[in-house]
C-alpha cells in the first residue's frame, strides 16, 4: 500500500532516554508499530537502539539534549520543517510534554511533568538549582501552543483537573491514561522482614530527608538493630545525597543502599514489611503500583498523586509529608503490626474520556 493511501502518524519523543519516560516510549512505539503497514508510522527519538521495533521509520537527534536552547529549536524550528517534509501527517504525538510547532490534521501530548504543581522550598534552590529552575519553565513552556493540541494526555484524573486550571485549557479534551500495574515479579511467598524500602532517585522533591529523620527518631526510640530502611541511593550522587549522607549516615537503621537492577528491586520489595512513599509531587508514583501486588503496608503522602495511585489498595497509611513525627508513629505501628492507623482505599475511576491501553488511545486519537 502506498505512503499516498495511508494515514501518517509522527510520535516526537527527542529528550527520553531512559526511567519511566523510556518505559512510556516503548510501550507507545511496540503498539504503534502494530499499526504498520496500514500507516506510516515515524518516531524523532534520541536514539534508536533503546527503543526500535519493526515497521517504524526512525529519525535519530542525539544533541537535542545538550541545551534547553536546542531543545527549543528542535521543538519550534526543525519540527515544524520535518513535518511539511512527511507532510499530509494525519497525527502528530509529542510524548515529552511541550506542544510542537508543526503542520498536522490532528495533535497531541502526552503530559508527565508534574514539576508545575510542585510547591518549591529553598532546599531546592540550594541542592539542585536546575529542578528549581525547571519547576518555573514547564509552567511557561506547557503553555506554547497547548490550544493547538486536540488532545493532552495525563495520568491521573488529579492531574488533568490540575492541567485544565492552569492551561484553561477543556477538561473533556485531556484523556487520562493510567500506567498499567505491574506486580514486577514480586514473590509473595516471601516472609517480611523488619524493613521499610523507598525506591527513587536523589532528587530533592523526593524528600529523602522526612524518612531520615522519622528513622533516626524510631531508632533512637526502639533501638538499634530493631529495623531497616532501605533506600535506593548510596550519598554520593549530588549534593543533595551527599547531605543526606552527612547528615543521617550515623543512623544505623538507614541503608544506603545504591541504585538496583528491576530485578534486585523486586526482591527488596518482597522482603520489605512495608514501602515508604514521601514524594511532595509525583505525576503517578510507581512505586505504588508495583509494591501494591504484595498487599502490604503502605505509608503514603497524603498528596492527590498518592490518593489515586494507592485507589483499590489495602493497609494504607497517609501522613504529613512534613511530618517526621507522624511517619515514624507509622512505621512503629506496622512493626508492631498494628494496623489501626491502616484502611483500605476506595477504587476509583476516572472519568470520560479516558483509556486503559495504548491501541484505544491511537484509536480515540484518529488512527
Amino acid at each position: 500500500m502506498g505512503d499516498a493511501v495511508r494515514k501518517t502518524v509522527v510520535i516526537s519523543a527527542v529528550n527520553i532516554r531512559k526511567g519511566g519516560t523510556l518505559t512510556i516510549l516503548r510501550d507507545c512505539l511496540r503498539s504503534a508499530s502494530a499499526l504498520c503497514p496500514d500507516c506510516r508510522v515515524i518516531a524523532l527519538v534520541h536514539d534508536r537502539s533503546l527503543c526500535d521495533f519493526p515497521g517504524i521509520e526512525y529519525v535519530e537527534m542525539p544533541d537535542t539534549i545538550k541545551s534547553w536552547s536546542r531543545r527549543l529549536w528542535c521543538e519550534y524550528v526543525t519540527m515544524r520543517k520535518l513535518s511539511l517534509k512527511f507532510g499530509p501527517v494525519h497525527l502528530w504525538l509529542s510524548l515529552h510534554d511541550t506542544t510542537p510547532r508543526v503542520k498536522a490534521e490532528h495533535r497531541a501530548v502526552y503530559c508527565q511533568t508534574s514539576f508545575p504543581f510542585l510547591k518549591p522550598k529553598i532546599q531546592d534552590l540550594v541542592f539542585d538549582p536546575k529542578i528549581f529552575l525547571f519547576t518555573l519553565f514547564t509552567r511557561f513552556a506547557y503553555r506554547i501552543g497547548v490550544h493547538s493540541n486536540d488532545y493532552l494526555i495525563s495520568q491521573t484524573g488529579w492531574f488533568r483537573t490540575g492541567l485544565s486550571e492552569m492551561l484553561s485549557f477543556p477538561s473533556e479534551k485531556i484523556i487520562v491514561f493510567p500506567p498499567e500495574r505491574s506486580s514486577s515479579g514480586l514473590d509473595t511467598s516471601v516472609p517480611p522482614k523488619p524493613q521499610f524500602i523507598f525506591p527513587a532517585t536523589p532528587d530533592c522533591h523526593k524528600n529523602f530527608e522526612v524518612l531520615c529523620e522519622a528513622a533516626r527518631l524510631l531508632e533512637a526510640e526502639l533501638g538499634k538493630g530493631r529495623f531497616k530502611v532501605v533506600l535506593t541511593i548510596n550519598g554520593t550522587e549530588n549534593r543533595y545525597s551527599r547531605w543526606l549522607r552527612r547528615k543521617w549516615g550515623n543512623v544505623e537503621s538507614i541503608d544506603f543502599h545504591g541504585f538496583v537492577s528491576r530485578e534486585a528491586l523486586a526482591s527488596l520489595y518482597s522482603e520489605s514489611a512495608a514501602l515508604v512513599f514521601p514524594s511532595r509531587v509525583e505525576t503517578w508514583g510507581l512505586p505504588i503500583s508495583e509494591y501494591s501486588s504484595l498487599q502490604r503496608p503502605m505509608i503514603l503522602a497524603d498528596l492527590p498523586y498518592a490518593h489515586e495511585t494507592a485507589s483499590g489498595c489495602s493497609a494504607v497509611s497517609f501522613f504529613n509529608p512534613d511530618d517526621p513525627k507522624a511517619l515514624a508513629s507509622r512505621m512503629k505501628a506496622v512493626l508492631d503490626a498494628d494496623l489501626s492507623l491502616f484502611s483500605d482505599v476506595s477504587q476509583t475511576v476516572a472519568e470520560s474520556p479516558s483509556v486503559e491501553d495504548w491501541r484505544s488511545l491511537f484509536g480515540l486519537l484518529g488512527v
